[in-house]
């Protein structure tokens, strides 16, 4: 059964969201995608438009970083055409999935966003999670703009460091 490459595309970005326990950046499935040469930037950019349009995945953004989930009509969209995708592409997914776990999950489970508060203040959000549930959540007021930028950054680079703080001072 031939199957038509933008509905391939489409397929294996929903495979790749059905298989994870958490949202993927957009960065994470166009790597595998452009790595494996199965399509160009352009048209992944048209597959994802597409998926977005017809509310077979949904989107999360925080800190210019995009993360993508499936919905419910993705997944049955996917029961029932995801037969299409080849097993050498299953393999490749899979693999690649097996690979980048921890640094996916990571990725994916660590957020941080900042916002202008009513006060005139800026506040910075951070939040750990793990398996959905969230292991840490902090919010830091500062008067700047660039602060709160500042702090939503050093957040992704040292949350281990900061949590295992927490948790040392605290116990």
């Amino acid at each position: 059964m031939t199957t038509d490459p933008l509905t391939l595309y489409k397929l294996i970005v929903l495979y790749m969201l059905d298989k994870v326990k958490f949202k993927l950046t957009y960065s994470q499935i166009s790597g595998f995608i452009l790595e494996k040469e199965y399509t160009n930037f352009l048209t992944l950019q048209q597959v994802i438009s597409d998926l977005q349009d017809a509310e077979l995945i949904k989107t999360d953004t925080s800190m210019n970083r995009t993360f993508f989930s499936i919905t419910e009509e993705g997944r049955n969209t996917l029961s029932y055409f995801g037969n299409r995708i080849g097993d050498a592409i299953i393999g490749d997914i899979d693999t690649f999935l097996s690979e980048k776990h921890l640094e996916i999950k990571n990725e994916a489970s660590i957020t941080a966003k900042y916002y202008k508060a009513t006060s005139g203040e800026y506040e910075a959000e951070l939040i750990a999670r793990e398996k959905e549930i969230e292991l840490v959540s902090i919010k830091i007021s500062v008067p700047a703009e660039d602060m709160a930028e500042t702090i939503c950054e050093n957040w992704y680079q040292k949350n281990e460091q900061i949590y295992k703080y927490l948790m040392e001072e605290l116990i």
